[in-house]
């Protein structure tokens, strides 16, 4: 079992020992405490306790198991696309998407030494992505590791002077290491996209507007999926996201993941929903909620 860097488990200790003692209070997130998820999770649940999880199964796991309500997960950036795994981790676990809450992300470099010692960069994958160029300018080697103020954390424990940190700034302070520089994203438009999975679903009504995230594989056949998509566009259905990925090794079956503008129930969209089905091997419904913003 893996497990959290020193400096961030007397943090870890503690607030897991606060979501046990109110398990209905509980928001689970993959890091360590000041990752960008325990942000994300903070601000999406202000009366919420979060809960630190090593991974994205560990925090799953959590919700599943009762020891969290919820989990506040990542499931794409604006700069570096779908965070790995989820497309296998979201159908698999039983959960079902019941909110979405947007993050601005401002990565920081941190460490114990000055910038012009700094060779590595340590970080999740994510960040040294949306980092690349930064650190390509000044060469500095990106390694990496399973979250970013977990990065922090191991920096700390290293006490290696040319190893840095990419995190979020507060991280800095909890694990004692100087901000070098801050805002060194590639771009300034670096949003990553929360989901909260719960064990069951929130009644989809109220005020919207309203999103559905289903996953569905078409049938082997010719133009199945432009049949397939044929229904969203003579209902007047929106789709704001269709994304393709390959299970089993087969390079056979393609299964897709979709967001699409509405809710069961709404006529549109059932019409939509059900030649979709008409041309699909099996469709399920990941979850419907309302929009944290509102898509076009």
């Amino acid at each position: 079992m893996q497990s959290f860097a020193a400096p961030a488990e007397a943090l870890v200790a503690a607030m897991t020992a606060a979501a046990a003692a109110e398990p209905d209070r509980a928001v689970a997130f993959q890091g360590a405490p000041g990752a960008n998820s325990h942000v994300a999770a903070a601000q999406a649940f202000p009366e919420g306790l979060p809960l630190p999880c090593f991974d994205f199964a560990d925090a799953i796991d959590a919700v599943k198991e009762g020891r969290a309500d919820c989990a506040v997960i990542p499931i794409e950036n604006s700069l570096h696309g779908r965070v790995a795994d989820m497309h296998f981790l979201l159908p698999e676990s039983g959960l079902v998407i019941t909110g979405e809450h947007f993050l601005p992300i401002r990565h920081a470099l941190m460490a114990l030494g000055p910038i012009d010692d700094i060779r590595q960069a340590m970080s999740h994958p994510q960040a040294l992505g949306q980092c690349r160029h930064w650190l390509k300018a000044r060469r500095i080697e990106p390694i990496a590791y399973p979250d970013t103020a977990g990065a922090a954390a191991r920096v700390a424990e290293l006490g290696d002077p040319t190893v840095a940190a990419l995190a979020p700034p507060a991280a800095a302070a909890l694990y004692g290491l100087e901000l070098l520089a801050t805002d060194i994203a590639d771009a300034d438009h670096n949003m990553t996209r929360f989901v909260t999975l719960a064990r069951g679903g929130r009644p989809a009504t109220g005020e919207g507007p309203w999103m559905t995230t289903l996953i569905f594989e078409v049938r082997n056949v010719p133009a199945a999926l432009y049949k397939a998509m044929g229904g969203f566009a003579t209902n007047g259905v929106n789709m704001t996201k269709l994304e393709s990925y390959q299970r089993g090794g087969s390079f056979a079956a393609t299964e897709f993941m979709a967001d699409v503008d509405g809710r069961p129930g709404d006529p549109n969209f059932d019409h939509a929903i059900e030649e979709l089905g008409f041309h699909s091997k099996w469709l399920r419904v990941l979850g419907t909620y309302r929009q944290a913003r509102a898509r076009g």
